[in-house]
């Protein structure tokens, strides 16, 4: 009896010995995989080879628990994101053993599927790049982690701590009223004015303009410039270098996209809300008043903007500058359609464009870059509206970022935060910034391989390295119900555009179903202390003799147009000032 003891003991110790090697081998793999892709890809970093290292073996160790685990993740469509669907995802399976299936869909349908998990409790995806624009959603909602005590609490263990939050420069874009963070940035890119450089420099150009308007070409300070310069480029130009072209271009079909046109921050362009940073207070970009962090109203009777003056001033101006300054065919496209138009060479200038597209601008051959690759084009900050004040927002900057559910199991959460992670991490960042062009980091963008770059790169390294990068935030927390309020947006404003109705009904009637979701939303009592409780309606005077916004409609809805030279504007970015 005591031999079969010593025998089975032995087989026991044998066999605890024989699975302490295979980890031994298996922890040896992983390193291994871990240097091949830091020496192949992962170049170039803010962190030298060997803490790159260290950082993929805290990965390696953390992931033990995980290992032979397959979990999914969803994002939108861009080049960022499918460098971390075909790249990282394979790294990360070879580095630390979990398997993950990383989805690419378009916008709409990564909302409707958070959706569906967040109604039905069903774990649908184990973690979502989703816009941050939510933000004012998942804090109210009770449906998402909060990521300050996640990373504190039962999601330490799974928390890199070289992660460094501080240095990723949408994180108040990503933080709820509450000073705590719901999402993790992945990805950033500005909508900012673009224009033909080349042509803004030829003399012949420059006299004729100053003649006519003045004053110099050059980037627009303010909206009535912008109109000047559209209209100087089609109808006094025409044409250059024997092509026709315009001076603006945008897109008019009635269809979902047509609601980020606007939600996207162009009645704060205009100056609808309130000064404030990141999102106006009281009033946002939406023209939703908060009273603390409660949603109060839309409307202009209940203290709100979306029907005020200055949002009907900037409808007007975008369907004027449509019609008459845009190429042929621009009213009936959608966002998708309009976005190679600026790549044929026939259009001057873009108020609003999204910088997330500078890779496909400066692909080589193209009608917008130079034989030496340099782009023909420049980025600068968009111009702004009659009723816009110092001290509020100048524009929209997406924010992508990791969100996790609390109906997703914690092992699946876990390894899923991981991957996040391991997407974000100093490590693969910084060559992820070289590939999308979406920085997230203040150590990346200032890293000196983008100081080389810079030159090919339109402005788009001086932006985000300048102080002026703050003006440009997402949608922020007025916004209590992002799916249910958003599509609002896209359908009363195609009717103006297609003139079924006229600017004004539009956005009555917006403001109006805006207070009736709110109203609705209030009756559920869901969202806690911060749900929406409407102010009694009151005549609009009240409102708009009050400070800030709504704001009275002004006398002069087109003051002198107001340019500033580009390389003047540079200067004073490398300087660190904002202009």
């Amino acid at each position: 009896m005591k031999l079969r003891r010593v025998f089975l003991v032995g087989t026991l110790i044998a066999a605890l010995l024989g699975l302490a090697g295979i980890a031994v081998a298996d922890d040896a793999q992983y390193k291994a995989a871990a240097k091949k892709w830091i020496d192949q890809e992962f170049q170039p970093s803010t962190l030298s080879k060997d803490d790159q290292m260290k950082e993929m073996e805290w990965f390696i160790n953390a992931a033990k628990p995980f290992r032979g685990m397959e979990i999914k993740v969803v994002s939108e469509t861009i080049p960022t994101h499918e460098y971390e669907s075909k790249v990282l995802a394979k790294a990360f399976y070879e580095i630390t053993g979990i398997k993950v299936t990383h989805d690419l869909i378009q916008e709409g349908d990564v909302i409707e599927k958070l959706q569906v998990q967040m109604q039905s409790g069903e774990n649908v995806f184990d973690a979502y790049v989703n816009d941050s624009d939510l933000i004012g959603t998942h804090f109210r909602s009770g449906h998402v982690v909060n990521l300050t005590d996640w990373m504190t609490g039962e999601g330490k263990d799974a928390t890199l701590p070289t992660l460094d939050i501080d240095d990723f420069i949408g994180k108040s874009f990503t933080t709820g009223p509450d000073g705590k963070l719901y999402q993790l940035p992945d990805q950033q890119f500005a909508n900012l004015y673009w224009f033909r450089y080349d042509w803004f420099q030829r003399p012949e150009l420059k006299k004729a303009f100053k003649e006519l308007y003045g004053y110099e070409l050059g980037v627009p300070v303010n909206w009535s410039a912008y109109e000047d310069i559209a209209e100087f480029f089609s109808k006094h130009v025409k044409e250059v270098d024997g092509v026709a072209v315009y001076g603006h271009m945008d897109y008019g079909k009635k269809a979902p996209d047509l609601g980020w046109r606007f939600t996207d921050a162009w009645l704060s362009m205009a100056g609808a809300g309130d000064k404030g940073l990141p999102n106006g207070k009281p009033v946002d970009e939406w023209g939703i008043r908060v009273d603390g962090c409660r949603p109060v109203g839309a409307s202009v009777s209940r203290g709100g903007a979306t029907n005020g003056p200055a949002a009907k001033y900037a409808l007007r101006k975008y369907m004027e500058w449509l019609r008459l300054y845009a190429p042929p065919g621009a009213l009936g496209m959608d966002f998708y359609q309009s976005l190679p138009s600026l790549a044929k060479g026939n259009v001057a200038q873009q108020i609003f464009w999204y910088t997330a597209f500078t890779a496909s601008m400066v692909e080589e051959g193209t009608p917008v870059v130079n034989a030496d690759g340099t782009p023909k084009w420049r980025m600068a900050p968009s111009p702004r509206g009659p009723y816009w004040e110092e001290g509020q927002k100048l524009g929209y900057q997406d924010c992508g970022s990791w969100t996790l559910l609390k109906s997703t199991p914690v092992d699946r959460r876990k390894a899923a935060w991981l991957f996040a992670q391991f997407c974000v991490a100093k490590t693969t960042s910084l060559k992820k910034t070289h590939v999308g062009l979406t920085p997230i980091r203040d150590s990346d963008i200032r890293h000196e391989s983008f100081t080389e770059r810079a030159p090919k790169l339109g402005g788009l390294v001086e932006f985000y390295r300048s102080p002026a990068r703050v003006s440009w935030t997402p949608t922020g927390t007025n916004v209590p119900d992002y799916p249910k309020l958003a599509q609002l947006w896209w359908q009363n404003i195609g009717e103006a555009v297609a003139g079924e109705v006229t600017v004004e009904t539009a956005m009555d009637n917006l403001a109006r179903e805006q207070d009736k979701i709110l109203a609705r939303l209030e009756r559920s009592n869901t969202l806690g202390e911060c749900g929406p409780k409407l102010n009694p309606e009151r005549d609009e005077e009240y409102w708009l003799s009050q400070p800030g916004a709504p704001k009275p409609k002004l006398a002069n809805e087109k003051p002198q147009g107001e340019t500033i030279d580009y390389d003047t504007l540079i200067q004073a970015w490398k300087e660190g000032r904002a202009r």
